[in-house]
């Protein structure tokens, strides 16, 4: 069964319940994962990998190794 029908199937069965107790099991495990999904993504940089960062950001610069906001722009509208 792909993804999208599972979830579907997924809501159909959770609208279906009555008990507030599962409804707060169900929120809890929702927030819970999230939560390490966001950890994961965003995962706060140390301040050595910001100057690294910073430092690569100049020599791009320096070096003409920039895309303009419309160049960027353009390439955006070309993807859809």
């Amino acid at each position: 069964m792909d993804l999208p029908t599972r979830k579907i199937e997924f809501v159909q069965e959770f609208l279906q319940i009555q008990s507030e107790e599962i409804i707060k099991k169900l929120e809890s495990i929702l927030k819970k994962e999230n939560s390490s999904i966001d950890d994961e993504y965003f995962k706060p940089m140390s301040i050595e990998e910001l100057n690294n960062r910073i430092d690569k950001s100049m020599d791009d610069s320096q070096n003409g190794r920039l895309v303009s906001a419309d160049d960027l722009k353009a390439k955006m509208q070309k993807w859809s």
